[in-house]
């Protein structure tokens, strides 16, 4: 049955509200706006923390350029109640459609108030359940009585049209997205039919009441096109329609429509519900803009809140590519009753289909693309059709024609086949008489033409270049949503052991699928044992695959665990929270696990909710690609959006040998945000060309985009072999920081492709790629991105330790490799933990070298600025050091100009260092700060060492040993700094009575001569002393050195 989507608004309270009758209160009452929908919720009157407890609902229309797709509050106090002449203004809230989810995962949050204008004084906060619901529409009613009320006889004044003279244009409104407002709802079925029009044809000023007339709501648009959120609209059109086509509902004219339309009417009943009616001709002349090209690999989206009317990419990026489409539909008249295949020879490519399959014609609808870049492309294309003899049939595109019986064919002249590029139209089949054979009144209905990858038939056609394997087409994947499920184990009651005994020792251990964690044993004599820990694991919806399972653990000596109850939680059933507001607590029962029966084995107190207020890492936080929390409710508009062009790859080297032949199979997998793409796989080929197009939206610029490049193992899954569980080697990786792209400019960049391993590290090609970042939000608000924390606020209020959210980060790994291995077809794990860095955090004697590299670069101004201060006081240079002496003196004259100088400093610095900026290439990986190039054997085989260690007890011990002189120097390191910490507390702790007393009889004085002299001599004076003449020096250390080096630490006391 039709559904109608709806917004539900639950109105529960507001806090902290300013005084605004002139009483100290308020009396406020809030109006929503949605899609132009009004509504008011009742006065609360004299409270500054009102609870309202109100549930409004509004009906979600398709996107308009009137009324955007954005919930609009405005609070104020109601003026009947007070003093008060006017409704002062309390406070406003906007909220965009893609930050509200569906029934069922809705939570309370509690939205700042937001001030009108710079100088408005706002406080205070809302809290707000919003949430989609989809109500289903009741069947259309029977026909009206003779005497019908005015509403009811409005509608029947409409005559339906026939389906004889149903036409694209009558039926165009049928596929937009509900409800829309009256006037577009009986104005085009108006024009469009014969039918007498109404008498009335103003529409109404106020949306219909909820309920009153729900025959008028019109199906569901295509996905191009639909309202956000749109998860459940796909399911429900054909549904929505068919009750229409059977049965001729009278009040619904503009649902008369056929079920199936042509696939060139649907792009066009696709132009005409955007709002425009263009003029759309069939073949190559002209077509609707802008064309949704729903089915492209540059057009899908990673979230279905993403999913809006604006043109996709147009492959602006990347190369075009030319192919012939052959698209092969069905035959009829063929004297055979087998199931016949069809030959496609062009270009010196023979390529069979599948058998047709039998209806009342012979079926294929299958599209083959031909290369036509080749050197030796054909001007002759043949298609001939074939029947299997003596039980043989096609097996594929790779069969061969042996033992089959000619039936007929056509041929064409490749020069005369017509072009179509997007947005042009798809070409129409014909039907084409077979000539030859024993076809003699067979007829073939194909469609040919020459196009690019743009084509929509592109995706799932048979491709020269990737041999056919139906494994190697680009897809595009979604991690799972991840949440944090929060399980704090408070304590359990009616606990007794199986064994008498004083006292018990008690654990509960808590399993989530493969994550098992425990608390820490507890004693008690009393059978209420206590624990009060925080239990945290990752889960992925839905949530139906593994419910939350409480183990509670008796432990006996020696190391003999008992397990006495059991208590299972279906994970639907708990609680969802964005904030850390309190969760209610709840018993459950344990039960015995041993017993058919439900046998009572005690109870335990566990607080349990799901924390969407967390992002859940699943990559290591320096590359993260995305920082948004769990909840969608939480989620910022996006900045823009970052589209990456996957060109291709040259001079690959070999990744295996097939039939004694160097062989690669690549393809590239990309990954922003929890979008994943993975272009079509390049059969025998070491300069693979892929030029495909991607587009993701951006939520913060400090994120990265990663591409990395595989070799495919599906070749010895399609010959059956036994290598058929051989991963796919990794070839390399890139990374691309958005914050370094300048907004609209193209960054078309040759990367090479690295690859460290065991054997140490090695140039594996180069990929070619053109990266875009496109602003969709003003400069200021981009700009102000840059002040916000990166990660959100449940990572600040109750933030995890380094140690657990190393440890959930592997569990979310371990998750997202499992979804997406699942998928058809798969992205495989060894992929996606390459992607995700999951094997980058083991140790590494060369990244320990690297790292300490990367401080000594980081310090070395430092250093560079010191020795600059030594050599001016050396006088090496007496002009530069003269210059010096004048500054200080004016600084400490005028010390005010010591912050603006310094500022000034850094401005210049900064100014002549834009000169030098890298106008071009993008940064990649750099063996050199890597330390790559020149890495030991023996480290590099200890970094790509497993754990537990596999390696010889030899071997083990050399490395030990050279750990510990490493950890010696660590350790003099460490104690050197200790020391000198310690001898500053030395100065006033009295460890040294004369020493002591020495700094603090000339603390005393240098405290009286500050009193009597003025600071700014005192400090020309040390300044003058510090940039003295090397020939006013003493070549042995100062007294105050000196001094300091003769106080005592606590060395001396260490054993």
């Amino acid at each position: 049955m039709a559904t109608v989507r709806k917004l539900i608004v639950e109105v529960v309270e507001a806090r902290n509200l300013l005084p605004k009758d002139g009483h100290g209160t308020s009396s406020p009452y809030i109006i929503f706006d949605f899609y132009g929908q009004r509504k008011k919720t009742r006065t609360v009157i004299r409270d500054l923390n009102p609870v309202w407890n109100e549930t409004l609902e509004f009906n979600v229309g398709k996107p308009s350029d009137v009324f955007g797709d954005v919930l609009e509050m405005e609070m104020y106090h109601d003026r009947k109640v007070g003093p008060t002449t006017r409704n002062n203004f309390l406070g406003r809230m906007r909220l965009c459609s893609r930050q509200f989810v569906k029934k069922g995962e809705e939570a309370l949050i509690y939205y700042p108030l937001e001030k009108k204008h710079l100088f408005s004084w706002i406080q205070g906060e809302i809290g707000l359940k919003i949430y989609f619901v989809d109500e289903v529409v009741p069947p259309p009613a029977p026909p009206a009585p003779p005497t019908p009320t005015p509403e009811e006889a409005k509608p029947e004044e409409q005559a339906p049209l026939p389906p004889a003279e149903a036409s694209p244009e009558a039926a165009a409104p049928a596929s937009d997205s509900p409800p829309p407002p009256p006037p577009e709802t009986t104005e085009p079925a108006a024009e469009k039919s014969d039918a007498p029009p109404e008498p009335n044809p103003e529409p109404p000023k106020d949306p219909p009441p909820d309920g009153e007339k729900p025959n008028e709501e019109q199906p569901p648009e295509p996905p191009a096109e639909a309202a956000p959120p749109p998860e459940n609209n796909e399911k429900q059109e054909v549904k929505a329609d068919l009750p229409a086509q059977e049965g001729r509902d009278p009040v619904e004219p503009n649902l008369q429509q056929p079920v199936q339309l042509d696939h060139a009417l649907d792009h066009m009943m696709a132009a005409v519900a955007s709002g425009s009616v263009p003029e759309v001709k069939i073949n190559n002349i002209n077509g609707p803009q802008p064309i949704s090209r729903v089915s492209s690999v540059s057009s899908f989206l990673s979230d279905a809140s993403d999913r809006t009317t604006i043109e996709r990419s147009s492959f602006d990026l990347v190369e075009k590519m030319h192919y012939l489409f052959v698209r092969v539909v069905k035959a009829r008249s063929l004297p055979t009753m087998g199931r016949p295949v069809a030959k496609i020879v062009v270009s010196g490519c023979h390529i069979v289909s599948k058998p047709a399959r039998k209806t009342n014609l012979f079926e294929w609808d299958q599209t083959f693309a031909f290369s036509r870049d080749a050197p030796d492309s054909s001007s002759i294309l043949e298609i001939s059709v074939w029947d299997p003899l003596h039980g043989t049939s096609g097996s594929g595109p790779a069969a061969d024609v042996a033992g089959h019986n000619f039936l007929g064919g056509i041929c064409f002249d490749v020069s005369e086949i017509p072009l179509r590029d997007p947005p042009d139209s798809p070409l129409a089949p014909q039907w084409y008489r077979l000539e030859g054979g024993g076809a003699h009144k067979g007829n073939l209905m194909l469609a040919t033409w020459v196009g690019t990858q743009a084509d929509e038939s592109f995706p799932e056609a048979w491709k020269t270049d990737t041999a056919g394997n139906p494994n190697s087409k680009s897809k595009v994947y979604n991690s799972p949503k991840l949440w944090y499920l929060r399980s704090t184990v408070i304590e359990a009651q009616d606990i007794f052991p199986l064994t008498s005994s004083k006292e018990s020792s008690f654990q509960v251990k808590v399993q989530l699928g493969f994550q098992v964690q425990k608390t820490k044993s507890t004693v008690t004599s009393n059978g209420s044992p206590s624990w009060n820990e925080d239990l945290l694991f990752v889960a992925a919806e839905p949530f139906t695959e593994h419910p939350l399972m409480f183990f509670l653990i008796e432990n006996r000596q020696p190391k003999e665990q008992v397990m006495l109850g059991v208590a299972s939680m279906p994970l639907t059933s708990i609680e969802r929270r964005v904030d850390d507001r309190n969760v209610v607590s709840r018993w459950f029962t344990f039960e015995d696990p041993n017993e058919v029966k439900r046998v009572y084995k005690g109870r335990v107190h566990l607080k349990l909710c799901f924390d969407g207020g967390y992002h859940v890492m699943d990559e290591s936080a320096h590359v993260c690609s995305d920082y948004r929390p769990t909840a969608r409710q939480l989620w910022k508009p996006p900045v823009g959006t970052i589209e990456l062009g996957i060109i291709g790859c040259k001079n690959l080297l070999p990744m295996k040998t097939i039939k004694g032949k160097g062989s690669t199979d690549a393809y590239a997998v990309a990954k922003y945000g929890s979008k994943w793409v993975r272009t079509r796989t390049i059969s025998d080929s070491l300069d693979p060309k892929w030029n495909e197009q991607y587009t993701w939206r951006v939520y913060d610029p400090s994120t990265v985009l990663t591409i990395g490049v595989f070799d495919s193992c599906e070749v010895f899954e399609s010959d059956g072999s036994k290598e058929s569980v051989r991963p796919d080697f990794r070839i390399g990786k890139v990374r691309v920081r958005i914050s370094t792209l300048a907004t609209g400019k193209v960054y078309r960049n040759t990367f090479p492709l690295f690859l460290l391993s065991s054997s140490g590290l090695k140039k594996m090609g180069e990929m070619k790629m053109a990266v875009r970042f496109a602003r969709a939000t003003p400069t200021l608000d981009l700009l102000h991105v840059y002040s916000q924390p990166l990660l959100p606020m449940m990572h600040h209020t109750k933030p995890l330790g380094m140690l657990q959210q190393e440890v959930l980060r592997t569990t979310a790994v371990k998750i997202v490799a499992a979804h997406l291995s699942r998928a058809e077809p798969p992205l495989r794990r060894e992929a996606v933990t390459y992607m995700l860095d999951a094997d980058s955090h083991a140790f590494s004697m060369r990244k320990v070298r690297a790292n300490w590299f990367r401080i000594i670069n980081v310090i070395a101004g430092v250093i560079d600025m010191i020795k600059w201060l030594d050599d001016t006081r050396s006088w090496k240079n007496p002009t530069a050091t003269i210059l010096v002496h004048a500054l200080l003196v004016m600084l400490v004259w005028f010390p005010d100009l010591i912050v603006p100088t310094f500022a000034f400093y850094v401005f210049v610095v900064g100014a002549w260092n834009y000169r030098f900026r890298s106008r071009d290439s993008l940064p990649h990986f750099e063996p050199k700060i890597s330390l790559a190039e020149t890495i030991d054997r023996d480290e590099i085989d200890e970094e790509f060492d497993v754990m537990p260690c596999t390696r010889s007890n030899e071997v083990v011990r050399a490395r030990y040993d050279k750990l510990r002189m490493l950890g010696a120097r660590v350790q003099t390191v460490l104690g050197d700094f200790a020391t000198q910490g310690e001898r500053l507390q030395a100065l006033v702790t009295w460890r040294d009575p004369r020493a002591t007393g020495i700094f603090v009889g000339l603390c005393f004085v240098v405290s009286f001569i500050l009193c009597l002299v003025p600071s700014k001599m005192i400090a020309m004076a040390f300044g003058f002393y510090y940039l003295r003449h090397p020939i006013f020096r003493d070549r042995m250390p100062s007294p105050a050195l000196n001094f300091f080096r003769r106080l005592p630490s606590l060395s001396d006391r260490m054993l």
